[in-house]
């Protein structure tokens, strides 16, 4: 199981490839709805996605690529929404052309429409989309060597708090640590992810935007 079991629509459109417009679109018609959506979607992280959504979602992707038209996606969602209680990263594909059959995991019937004749089927298993998944959140935590010793910040992350770029991990939270006299090694034990870099750098940023507010 991913170490991350929620992700914003931000972190979903880099793992899928699919646009926030998309993304958007289909929450607003009803074709894919977040499992953690918040009523009022003006919120800040109104529209959070489980793991099973991530898989889902990256399933239609690939089936887009593939030439399946959203039309026909919506019919198949339509029809499971209908005859099966089966959220759609639970469930294996079959396409020929631009058609798509559902087939029941346990039973491996095809559950919508007949056995299609002929060439050019193609086997969907979502056990290899989640796989593919799982891979790609590893690389998601993996730094960048430009991010090392670098602030940032983003409306998205921590409500545009200053953090250690490629982390979620505030200057706030490292120069408190710093001031209750805990060491770098300390803190680095906490937030492995850190570096002497990353935490020099935190603390001169905190001193820094301390002095302005004083001078000001």
């Amino acid at each position: 199981m991913p170490p991350l079991m929620a992700f914003t629509a931000q972190t979903v459109q880099r793992l899928t490839g699919l646009s926030d417009r998309q993304l958007r679109y289909w929450d607003d018609t009803g074709f894919f709805v977040p499992t953690f959506a918040d009523e009022n979607r003006r919120s800040p992280h109104s529209r959070v996605y489980s793991f099973r959504d991530l898989v889902g979602l990256r399933t239609i992707a690939r089936l887009l690529e593939h030439g399946v038209s959203l039309q026909e996606l919506r019919k198949v969602g339509a029809w499971l929404a209908e005859h099966y209680d089966e959220p759609w990263s639970g469930l294996r594909f079959r396409t020929f052309g631009k058609r798509v059959y559902v087939v029941d995991p346990a039973t491996r019937m095809i559950l919508q429409a007949s056995h299609p004749q002929g060439q050019g089927i193609l086997w969907w298993f979502l056990k290899d989309i989640a796989v593919e998944m799982e891979d790609a959140i590893d690389l998601l935590q993996v730094r960048r060597s430009d991010e090392f010793g670098r602030v940032v910040q983003d409306r998205y992350i921590m409500n545009n708090a200053p953090v250690i770029a490629g982390t979620r991990i505030t200057t706030a939270a490292i120069s408190d640590a710093h001031a209750a006299g805990m060491s770098h090694s300390d803190i680095i034990a906490d937030y492995p992810r850190l570096t002497d870099e990353d935490i020099a750098e935190a603390i001169a940023w905190a001193r820094a935007h301390h002095d302005r507010r004083v001078a000001s």
